[in-house]
């Protein structure tokens, strides 16, 4: 083992020669039989800003518009996609391919640790390279075949599994998540450097939460701060997507696991600019 995989978190999930990784590694896995065309990541530095709804959202508008599309839930310790899309428990069996995903209602092929576990509420008590592991057999194990996108969505920071998947997986580019405050900025700003020195595509950034919309005048509130996500797109020099309200509807919707039937003209235009920026 070179010295340079003995410093590295996703040593034990690896599987490249020593040595063979570096800025440009050639991807690991890249013996899997699925053809998956693009693979788009989505990150944040902190918890609770909508990373996951905004995970789930992309694919739902992805798939559409007709498109083939899966989640890969890389969140191992708090996996919350299963909850969106309303799958609990599926039947699990394999192909040639591998795992075989279960579907969403509109044909989301979805994987996530949830599936594995007896109860939805077990906690997963892994170290750093358990949880990489995981997430390369996720991504090389499952039965994706054909798909045209493959959202992979993150755990907050610039911890083990969003090093692994920036350097394992053929990722396409990253969509960045933040709500208005101060806090969320300053966190997200570390992911913006990190994925820069990594020479991972910055897709752009979606401020989330940016304002609530009065039921009764329909004035927007700025609940939780100064909307900023635009000015922090330009001083990070990376493109802004798009806002997005904070919406009671779309919470209801996540929570009884329906979140493909919301419809918002804000989150359509934000995959637009999404599409526009893929290489």
């Amino acid at each position: 083992m070179s010295d340079q995989c003995k410093t590295c978190p996703s040593s034990e999930g690896c599987s490249l020669e020593p040595g063979q990784c570096g800025v440009e590694p050639e991807k690991a896995l890249l013996g899997s039989l699925n053809d998956i065309r693009n693979v788009i990541a989505v990150m944040s530095g902190k918890g609770g800003v909508g990373k996951s709804s905004v995970t789930a959202l992309i694919a739902s508008y992805l798939a559409k518009q007709g498109k083939k599309v899966g989640v890969l839930d890389a969140d191992i310790t708090g996996p919350s996609q299963p909850l969106a899309f309303g799958i609990r428990k599926p039947p699990m069996t394999a192909s040639q391919y591998g795992l075989i995903p279960p579907l969403t209602k509109l044909g989301i092929k979805l994987m996530s640790i949830n599936f594995f576990l007896p109860n939805e509420d077990d906690p997963v008590i892994w170290r750093g390279p358990l949880l990489a592991g995981a997430v390369n057999q996720f991504w090389g194990e499952v039965d994706w075949q054909d798909l045209d996108y493959l959202i992979v969505d993150l755990p907050p920071g610039t911890g083990d599994v969003p090093l692994t998947v920036a350097q394992s997986l053929p990722v396409s580019g990253i969509v960045i998540v933040s709500s208005p405050q101060d806090l969320a900025f300053m966190v997200v700003k570390k992911t913006i450097k990190m994925t820069k020195k990594l020479n991972v595509p910055i897709l752009g950034l979606v401020e989330n939460m940016s304002y609530a919309v009065c039921p009764h005048c329909n004035e927007k509130l700025p609940i939780f701060g100064k909307n900023q996500g635009e000015d922090v797109a330009k001083e990070s020099a990376i493109d802004f997507l798009g806002s997005l309200p904070w919406d009671t509807s779309l919470n209801e919707l996540f929570d009884a696991g329906k979140i493909e039937d919301y419809e918002s003209p804000d989150m359509q235009n934000i995959v637009k600019q999404l599409l526009a920026r893929l290489p």
